[in-house]
């Protein structure tokens, strides 16, 4: 039987009010890692905090967390905020993965 991992897309505001946006198969585990600032953390968020979970929603495989945080870092800051305000929904773009 082959252990199927649930995925998940996030994205992070820091302290400069930029957002990040990654994937994971355990958001919470991801975010504590970035927040502690150590050898596991983005580059990017590297002294940008402190960091805040401001959006994360389970997308399933791996390879649609991938194509969903593609779509996702191509979109304008204007279209993450709506997003994180739930103005867009997963669903719509999900459908277009």
């Amino acid at each position: 039987m082959m252990l199927v991992m649930n995925w998940s897309v996030y994205i992070i505001r820091c302290r400069d009010n930029s957002l990040y946006t990654g994937i994971s198969n355990d958001v919470q585990r991801r975010f504590s890692e970035h927040a502690e600032q150590g050898k596991r953390c983005a580059r990017y968020l590297r002294g940008r905090g402190p960091l805040k979970l401001v959006f994360h929603a389970d997308v399933g495989s791996r390879t649609k967390a991938l194509k969903m945080e593609r779509r996702i870092k191509k979109m304008s800051k204007d279209h993450k905020k709506k997003l994180v305000a739930g103005e867009i929904t997963v669903g719509s773009l999900l459908s277009a993965c």
